[in-house]
């Protein structure tokens, strides 16, 4: 579950979300990039850790990975995001610190070259190494995903959308370089179902879920739909076990055909 960054909301409103949540439908909660823990912590004076400390007594479980883009503020500037990437990466260290696991991203094709590809790379891994010589759980994924140009500032500027192969080739490289972070997804999403199998045998052992809303890309020309049993056909044809999961990659249990009418 990820927003805006809304000045006029109080943290009580935040806290009282997640509290909802989880005594009424008792779910893991996986909410909050660290680009709205940032406005967050502008908006309520409080520094990351506090901030965090009152989401996790609410019932907050694990934080995704959006707002990461590319770690370089060079190319952050011109995209003119809302944090820049230490910030994000501290929001991100703060989550470790108290224990709460997150995911970590990349948005490649809008602009940025190898060299800030690579750096966001090597920023993701330092602060793993860091996290995981700490004892703490950290990232348990990354998931790179494609820009996606449509009805977008920049998509005036960059209208082309990356090339399948060559998000392939950095799915593949990504699982090279992060091999201290267990998982690796393929975006279904903004790549479509048809590379996203393909991305299985690029590294990648996470093809994703599927979503209740989605109103960011889909409006920037992601339409791309899966449903729970598209997913489940897609790793079986590929040659693997599908199996459930919570967003923090606790695994809940292997998927289980339907026993066939008996006639």
């Amino acid at each position: 579950m990820q927003g805006g960054l809304h000045p006029d909301l109080p943290l009580s409103y935040y806290t009282t979300l997640l509290r909802e949540l989880k005594q009424r439908y008792g779910i893991h909660l996986h909410c909050f990039s660290p680009t709205e823990i940032h406005g967050m912590s502008k908006t309520f004076g409080m520094d990351y850790t506090a901030v965090l400390r009152e989401l996790r007594a609410a019932g907050l479980d694990s934080i995704p990975g959006g707002g990461g883009e590319i770690l370089v503020d060079e190319i952050r500037r011109k995209r003119r995001t809302e944090c820049n990437g230490q910030e994000w990466l501290d929001a991100m260290e703060a989550a470790h610190r108290l224990g709460i696991p997150t995911t970590a991203t990349m948005m490649i094709g809008y602009g940025e070259t190898i060299d800030h590809r690579l750096t966001h790379l090597a920023l993701l891994r330092q602060l793993q190494e860091r996290t995981l010589s700490a004892g703490l759980p950290g990232f348990v994924s990354f998931i790179p995903w494609t820009f996606q140009p449509d009805n977008t500032p920049i998509g005036k500027i960059i209208p082309d959308r990356l090339p399948a192969e060559e998000y392939l080739r950095w799915l593949a490289l990504s699982r090279l370089f992060l091999g201290n972070i267990p998982n690796l997804q393929v975006s279904w999403l903004t790549v479509g179902l048809r590379e996203g199998r393909r991305g299985l045998h690029f590294g990648a052992n996470d093809i994703g879920s599927t979503m209740i809303e989605e109103n960011v890309i889909s409006k920037a020309g992601a339409n791309h739909q899966a449903t729970e049993q598209m997913l489940v056909q897609v790793i079986i044809e590929e040659g693997f076990t599908p199996v459930k999961r919570k967003a923090d990659y606790t695994r809940l249990a292997p998927f289980v055909a339907p026993a066939p009418l008996a006639v």
